[in-house]
């Protein structure tokens, strides 16, 4: 007799790509989540259209625990080319679930599970004639058969079908009777519920089921973004089109019905980038999405934004590479790419979001920070937040806020400046009633009668700046990727150029003090070993933290949230002897990143990683802690 499991299992489904399972599947996991119990998907899906093996795995988790678990309590296993292995992965005392139309072949002969047959093809021939209907219903009725042997109220499904099909009622009714067909099928030959159940419970208060690429496209929306330029590339196009989406409903004017927003499919991802540049020059919010390849494409353009200091807001949704790699797979895998992108000395700001409601509000962010600090600002998410539903947080914002464009003179500030430097007198300027002209005396201090776009006033790094057509003849300026001087002029002298990048090192460190600071898990690190984790990993690493204190083995840990790192994070490094590093990269590029901005000797910060293509799981992070503290 297996043993009782109530909402705390993994259920894989194993399909063929392209046959509807994966809207299907979601049904499942839309129920359990309206059932009031936290669920977590994950789409696992190849990179053709239609035919190969994909799979949907589910965790229900009543503790909370979002993060992917390993082993598979329940396996829907539709695809024979897969089969084999789908057998194989079922854990000892689970089940195993498949078309039963034809015989099961005598090679799957496992005692230690449940087998339980299921008609799905021939309930569904015997229904319907339609090609495409049989095999589309293919998929609800082994969605109605679950939803009965797990105990999965019916009327939350039928609820569900109701909103999914809005609009379109005439395809409400034959769902409902395929979901049927397996319901009556279970009560009919087996014992139900069966030991895998979901009870309904009230865990979830207002949170939500969204996707990251969704909160970056409504982030965007938020911060005032009317202008994206992107190349198609997988993980990163749903960024747009949920941004398109959402243009149609809240950037059309209400009067003409012209849309005030453009949105343009470039030939490649260096001209994508260059667009937003341009349109951010103009003084647009604009933004581009794209993965891996893309960033390789875009790092001229990323080093221009550096040097010439314009404004850039890249999302990058990160997967396997290199080149190709396996494009509907996850990674962590573009961090050392991202940060240095382009050649000679640059440095990125880099955002790392854990959840969708961190997408929304960093990539919101992003447009404050990008022009604050006047250099391209990257959003490292990857494949698994982006493209898969997560619970998370309500999304907020406050209608008040008030957007920052950073260092921006208008033309009425650019007409007192001038004019106090014709009369040599500063207090024309400092009287005046807003704050904007503060730094009057400072400006005819440095500009000793002409504008210097690339003055450090502040000292802070970061120059004023002008939007384009500001004014007709104030506050002009021509800029390069080559070498000029401070007032824009170009130059190959060693000591102007030098007195530049010095400044933009100054920029770096005011940056530091600008982006999300690190979050952390005590009050204060009293532990010998810390742990530093963030992004897809935040979810298994706090569990397998849970996991090692059982064991005896307490830690102190950091969330990172961005790049460059802070005093924060640096106190937290210098605090502990010795730091596990969690990343899902071969190569330790997060370690790495800490090594050559901190000078971190290599023998404190041990590896813990992932780079199989899939999210990584708490059992894979136990296990490595766990024998490096015995090694």
């Amino acid at each position: 007799m297996q043993e009782t499991k109530i909402n705390d299992f993994v259920v894989r489904f194993a399909n063929v790509n392209g046959t509807g399972s994966a809207s299907a599947n979601a049904l499942f996991t839309k129920a359990v989540f309206r059932m009031g119990v936290p669920v977590t998907p994950k789409n696992i899906f190849p990179s053709n259209i239609q035919g190969l093996p994909t799979w949907y795995e589910v965790r229900v988790s009543e503790k909370g625990y979002l993060g992917r678990r390993e082993g598979v309590d329940l396996m829907v296993a539709v695809n024979p080319q897969s089969m084999k292995k789908d057998y194989a992965d079922v854990a000892s005392g689970g089940y195993f679930v498949y078309d039963n139309t034809k015989p099961l072949s005598p090679d799957y002969d496992r005692d230690d599970i449940t087998h339980l047959g299921i008609p799905m093809t021939g309930l569904c021939n015997a229904e319907y004639t339609d090609a495409r209907q049989r095999q589309l219903f293919k998929n609800i009725v082994y969605i109605g058969a679950l939803a009965t042997l797990f105990d999965i109220e019916f009327s939350v499904l039928e609820g569900l079908i109701g909103e999914q099909f809005k609009g379109k009622e005439k395809l409400i009714e034959p769902n409902i009777k395929a979901l049927n067909l397996g319901v009556d099928f279970v009560k009919d030959n087996f014992e139900y519920p069966f030991a895998l159940r979901v009870e309904r419970r009230d865990l979830l208060g207002d949170k939500i089921l969204y996707s990251g690429n969704s909160a970056c496209a409504l982030g965007a929306i938020y911060a005032g973004a009317t202008v994206a330029a992107w190349y198609p590339i997988t993980p990163s196009t749903s960024v747009v089109d949920a941004f398109a989406k959402y243009c149609s409903k809240y950037r059309v004017d209400p009067e003409t019905g012209k849309n005030n927003y453009a949105i343009v499919q470039a030939e490649d991802e260096l001209a994508a980038i260059g667009m937003v540049m341009g349109a951010m020059w103009n003084g647009a919010r604009a933004f581009t999405a794209t993965s891996g390849p893309g960033v390789s494409l875009m790092n001229e353009f990323l080093g221009l934004g550096y040097f010439a200091e314009v404004p850039t807001v890249l999302i990058d949704v990160q997967r396997t590479g290199p080149s190709t790699g396996m494009p509907t797979r996850t990674q962590q895998s573009d961090i050392l790419l991202a940060a240095y992108a382009s050649h000679g000395d640059t440095k990125h700001p880099l955002l790392f979001p854990a959840t969708p409601k961190e997408c929304f509000e960093m990539t919101a962010q992003a447009f404050d920070l990008t022009e604050r600090l006047q250099t391209p600002v990257i959003i490292m998410t990857d494949l698994d937040l982006g493209m898969n539903d997560h619970i998370t947080d309500e999304l907020v914002w406050d209608d008040a806020t008030q957007y920052d464009r950073g260092k921006v003179l208008s033309s009425t500030q650019l007409e007192r400046i001038y004019k106090a430097m014709s009369s040599g007198n500063g207090s024309h300027i400092e009287a005046q009633p807003d704050s904007e002209a503060e730094h009057a005396g400072a400006f005819l201090e440095q500009f000793n009668g002409k504008w210097g776009r690339y003055l450090d006033i502040d000292g802070d790094g970061i120059p004023y700046r002008t939007i384009a057509g500001t004014n007709a003849t104030r506050g002009a300026f021509v800029t390069r990727g080559s070498s000029r001087d401070e007032y824009g002029v170009y130059t190959e002298d060693g000591e102007a150029y030098q007195r530049n990048v010095d400044r933009l090192a100054k920029k770096w460190k005011t940056a530091e003090e600008l982006v999300p600071q690190p979050e952390f898990l005590q009050e204060q690190s009293t532990k010998p070993d810390g742990v530093v984790f963030f992004g897809t990993s935040t979810y298994a690493a706090e569990e397998a933290l849970e996991m090692l204190e059982k064991d005896g083995i307490a830690m102190d840990a950091m969330r990172p949230r961005a790049f460059p790192f802070g005093k924060a994070f640096r106190d937290f490094v210098d605090a502990h002897s010795r730091i596990f590093v969690i990343e899902q990269n071969r190569d330790a590029q997060f370690r790495s990143l800490m090594m050559i901005e901190l000078g971190v000797d290599a023998s404190k910060l041990m590896s813990v990683l992932n780079y199989d293509g899939m999210p990584i799981t708490a059992d894979n992070i136990y296990r490595q802690i766990l024998a490096k503290c015995r090694d």
